[in-house]
């Protein structure tokens, strides 16, 4: 897919200053130093290092992107942001991603979830990418440069250093991330700022005897979070018991689409698990009936006839509380319906939340009826531009919270340059 750049017909600003150093600030960065071979364009990052976020995802590997191609597809993996996010990825997308990286030597591969890394299995590759191509550009990166305060000028902006340092520019691009001081700077312009809250978390469950399964899969179950007046969600996917409680990919999912109500309800709801989403109640009351039949003598804890693994057979025949030592000619229809509802409707009380590794994603930010999509400019503060987690926009786990920074990022460094 070729990328129409933004053609060269305009007078280049001469300094643009863009704040955060993760993967939208560098993308956007490099976007303009190409698309704008006379700005002199300086990056700002408040750690030590940038691109911190990048080095950890995936495990230290990476989530580069997500193998979709079709934006119509590709926006309903975003709790919020997805509707505003249509027409910036008939844009750029994540074919466009996958070409960007391989054109410098980098090459993506997709694994069966449809999560794409780089052949490496190291996110150094990435990093080293993006620095690379941005040295390579001319782009002056500067390190433990923390921004206290952004003030608007007739020429432009003043970017004022935590060090008491100050800096001009023509054009800023906020890309600082779910960063609180990123969200006072975007107020502090005129933005209304929904207030972030967690996103992708896992659930803490009070349930020892569930912890000590920790460790055991399923895949796939069906979830239903019921929480006090909101319409249920649910989400179908693999599921890791832990020792805290749940997580995986469904969980994780789950905890997205219901961010903003679980936080309201300070994380506490009532979790429905179809450990057998691929049978019937009717197919697993004929799988137990069969069992009474067939091996009459057995204790029921002993013997499973579902596709689940023993350990938690066991757990769920405990929660019906059967006896140890029954077997399964003296099992009673009471038993049998307690254990069909078990595999299919099983209630678990959610107590709280955990975190997931250290990829800390969050919904809220800037509002997004205050931006311009086609560019990532402000619609309330001419001349600022903004990109990734600053905005009000989180995707669910599988690379999509990258690729909408790629994305947001390239369109505002395309755009950052024009009059």
């Amino acid at each position: 897919m070729s990328l129409k750049e933004v053609p060269r017909t305009f007078q280049t600003p001469s300094q643009i200053i863009v704040v955060g150093g993760g993967a939208a600030g560098f993308f956007g960065a490099i976007a303009a130093a190409r698309a704008h071979r006379q700005a002199q364009i300086t990056l700002l990052e408040a750690g030590p290092e940038p691109l911190a976020k990048v080095r950890i995802s995936g495990g230290g590997r990476c989530n580069v992107t997500h193998h979709c191609f079709d934006p119509a597809q590709l926006v309903t993996h975003y709790p919020r942001g997805g509707k505003a996010l249509r027409g910036a990825f008939t844009r750029f997308q994540p074919r466009n991603t996958v070409d960007w990286f391989q054109d410098r030597g980098v090459k993506l591969k997709t694994e069966a979830d449809g999560r794409m890394f780089p052949v490496t299995d190291d996110s150094a590759t990435i990093v080293d990418c993006l620095q690379r191509e941005a040295r390579q550009l001319g782009v002056t990166l500067r390190v433990k440069s923390a921004v206290s305060g952004v003030t608007r000028t007739e020429s432009g902006f003043t970017v004022t250093l935590r060090s008491g340092e100050t800096l001009q520019c023509d054009r800023l691009l906020l890309a600082t991330g779910s960063s609180p001081q990123g969200h006072r700077i975007a107020a502090s312009l005129g933005h209304k700022v929904l207030s972030p809250v967690p996103s992708l978390f896992t659930f803490n469950v009070a349930d020892p005897a569930l912890r000590s399964l920790a460790g055991v899969s399923v895949e796939p179950v069906n979830l239903k979070l019921s929480l006090p007046n909101t319409k249920p969600l649910t989400q179908t996917g693999p599921l890791l018991i832990t020792h805290w409680g749940l997580s995986g990919p469904a969980v994780l999912k789950l905890s997205a689409w219901g961010a903003r109500s679980l936080h309201e309800q300070r994380y506490k709801g009532t979790l429905q698990v179809n450990w057998l989403p691929e049978m019937t109640m009717d197919e697993i009351r004929a799988e137990l009936q069969a069992a009474r039949a067939q091996v009459p003598k057995r204790a029921i804890m002993n013997h499973c006839p579902l596709p689940l693994s023993r350990r938690l057979w066991m757990y769920l025949v405990q929660r019906v509380g059967l006896d140890e030592s029954l077997t399964w000619a003296n099992l009673p229809k009471k038993g049998v319906n307690g254990l069909v509802e078990q595999m299919s409707r099983g209630q678990f009380a959610i107590s709280g939340k955990g975190v997931f590794k250290e990829e800390f994603v969050t919904c809220g930010g800037v509002k997004l009826s205050e931006v311009d999509f086609k560019t990532m400019q402000s619609r309330r503060c001419p001349g600022l531009f903004l990109a990734g987690e600053v905005l009000d926009i989180d995707g669910v786990t599988g690379g999509f919270n990258f690729q909408s920074a790629w994305t947001t990022g390239w369109l505002a460094g395309q755009a950052i340059g024009c009059s």
